[in-house]
């Protein structure tokens, strides 16, 4: 394991910019030792940008990173913190579920719309051009 890493060795590696390191140090998310202009970034802030990145994946707020984070750092204890992150997993899961749901929805819906054109396409014996796929 390596002591330190670059700002431009985690960009690289997580496909990041700059500016988004820089925007996660500024919301108090990483803390990077500094040496002069340069930042160094210890093992513990590339675990905690990876994990920042997860979130966002996830669909995590900022707010909502920081909150999960700082669980880790004072009580109540593992075990509520681990309640907490199931809890916001679970809330997030139903979100994507209903968003699954509505595209499913609207997908059904074009292609209803679009079997009506076709069908009245036909009525009027237009020729259609290929279809959408």
């Amino acid at each position: 394991m390596r002591d330190y890493y670059t700002i431009t060795e985690l960009t690289r590696e997580f496909d990041i910019s700059t500016r988004t390191i820089r925007f996660y140090e500024d919301e108090g998310l990483l803390a990077p030792i500094r040496r002069g202009r340069t930042r160094l970034f210890r093992h513990s802030d590339r675990q905690l940008l990876k994990n920042i990145l997860r979130g966002k994946r996830l669909g995590f707020s900022i707010a909502e990173i920081r909150e999960i984070m700082n669980m880790y750092k004072s009580p109540p204890g593992e075990a509520a913190q681990l309640r907490a992150i199931i809890r916001r997993v679970g809330d997030r899961r139903q979100e994507l579920e209903q968003k699954r749901r509505d595209i499913e929805e609207l997908l059904r819906e074009l292609d209803a719309a679009e079997e009506a054109c076709l069908t009245r396409m036909a009525e009027l014996g237009v020729g259609q051009t290929a279809r959408a796929e």
